[in-house]
């Protein structure tokens, strides 16, 4: 098995150097912390919880719904399992201002770190080219980090990155719970960025 070096506190800042010029959607735990953290939990992010599998559906939907504005869908590995047909769906619709980054640690680190598929044999890369995805790439060391956020710039949309990082702790930054709260600043934000495109 590969021992990867990237830690995913580290690459956020790497591969979206101006999270403001994004509407993000994440998936849960944590990919919603290292968000949360790294946005310090910005109008235009909002961060699930209690809604495994959602967040490439969710991101769909508003790519679909805002056309000028650019989308970004930061997930982990066992939410989008959860969900993996929706990589057919978004390869259906093909946006084109829609990214999605898989940060995969190879682990359910929220329930005790057992083994998940991709640390074993599943390619997401793979099977997101094979949904029809255009643009797909994976990354697993630091120097692949700064083709990585060209990638999710120039690439022809809709995009994968998958993103493979050791096991580890998320950020340990305290999202705000009140998630009636966080959905209606995402969607003021995302409306007041819909009036003026």
């Amino acid at each position: 098995m590969t021992e990867f070096t990237l830690d995913r506190r580290d690459i956020l800042p790497r591969l979206l150097p101006d999270p403001d010029k994004y509407l993000i959607v994440t998936g849960l735990a944590g990919a919603a912390k290292d968000t949360a953290d790294y946005t310090k939990e910005a109008a235009n992010a909002i961060t699930l919880g209690g809604a495994m599998g959602a967040a490439v559906s969710m991101g769909l939907g508003v790519a679909l719904s805002a056309p000028h504005e650019e989308v970004m869908v930061i997930t982990g590995d066992g939410e989008l399992m959860m969900s993996v047909g929706s990589l057919a769906t978004v390869a259906s619709m093909m946006p084109g201002n829609l990214s999605i980054v898989c940060v995969d640690n190879g682990c359910h680190g929220e329930t005790g770190g057992q083994p998940g598929h991709t640390s074993r044999r599943t390619n997401l890369a793979l099977m997101a080219e094979g949904a029809g995805i255009p643009s797909t790439l994976t990354v697993e060391t630091t120097d692949q980090l700064d083709a990585a956020a060209k990638f999710l710039v120039e690439a022809p949309a809709p995009r994968f990155l998958w993103v493979r990082v050791m096991p580890g702790p998320s950020s340990d930054y305290k999202r705000n719970w009140n998630l009636v709260e966080g959905r209606l600043k995402f969607r003021n934000a995302y409306l007041a960025r819909k009036k003026q495109s």
